[in-house]
């Protein structure tokens, strides 16, 4: 069975929260965790001719510097310079899983420009208008996903599962690549849903979806973050990303929202 995403209602959500764990439960890394969930959601929300709601979904999650494996810290330092590199405890927003519409949209490593964004400040988060509206609208400060410290992660206690969502992304100031993005695949409003890691960091679904999706129904996938963050519980830092040598080359990507 499949769930309709214009009219995601009780039932959807139900259908949506078993197929997850279903889907995931026991993968061995959250890599491959979400590898599953973004596949899962991509093919599972459909429109009501049966065709895919979605031109995209991405999973996120923040990570330190240090801790990223080599591809990612050298896509990081290409970002960023080599002659200053960053401290290992700056926090990146880095795509651990891609569904989509278009060949390179369906594996992180043949992402061109959103493997691991630096997230150095609260100043700099706020230069990425859709990284600064989710931060926000999941009701975190930009400060608690920059620096999460000890006494920011207590800051962000009943404040786990948050949505954001974009009715109507055409013209929207806080979906970037109009053009080259939403104009030209046809993107109608953007969903996201997440929260935070008992490590404090970040995580986020993204959704973009080719039909219009009501306040009502973004609302529901609050209940879909509690799900994702059980299916992460389990996996520490050492089981975050797959092997390194698993790993596809990169290719050239589309352009996408920041």
């Amino acid at each position: 069975m499949v769930s309709y995403f214009a009219r995601f209602g009780p039932t959807e959500m139900l259908r949506c929260s078993r197929a997850l764990h279903r889907a995931a439960a026991g993968a061995p890394t959250m890599e491959a965790t979400a590898r599953l969930i973004s596949r899962l959601l991509y093919d599972e929300l459909r429109t009501p001719n049966g065709d895919r709601a979605c031109a995209l979904v991405r999973c996120y999650k923040t990570h330190p510097f240090g801790a990223l494996p080599a591809d990612l810290r050298r896509f990081v330092l290409n970002t960023v310079g080599e002659e200053t590199p960053p401290p290992d405890g700056m926090r990146c927003l880095t795509l651990l899983a891609s569904a989509g519409s278009e060949p390179q949209w369906n594996a992180r490593s043949t992402s061109q420009g959103h493997q691991a964004i630096p997230l150095p400040s609260p100043q700099m988060v706020e230069q990425a208008p859709m990284i600064a509206a989710l931060i926000k609208d999941f009701g975190l400060e930009l400060a608690d996903v920059t620096d999460p410290k000890p006494e920011n992660v207590r800051n962000t206690e009943g404040k786990s599962y948050g949505v954001f969502h974009v009715e109507r992304a055409l013209g929207s100031h806080s979906i970037p690549a109009q053009e080259e993005f939403v104009v030209r695949y046809g993107v109608q409003s953007v969903v996201g849903f997440g929260g935070t890691l008992a490590s404090g960091d970040l995580f986020a679904v993204i959704l973009f979806s080719l039909v219009r999706i009501s306040a009502e129904s973004a609302e529901r996938f609050r209940t879909l973050a509690l799900d994702v963050k059980a299916l992460y519980f389990p996996f520490t830092e050492s089981s975050v990303f797959d092997r390194e040598e698993s790993i596809p080359r990169s290719a050239p990507e589309i352009g996408l929202p920041a």
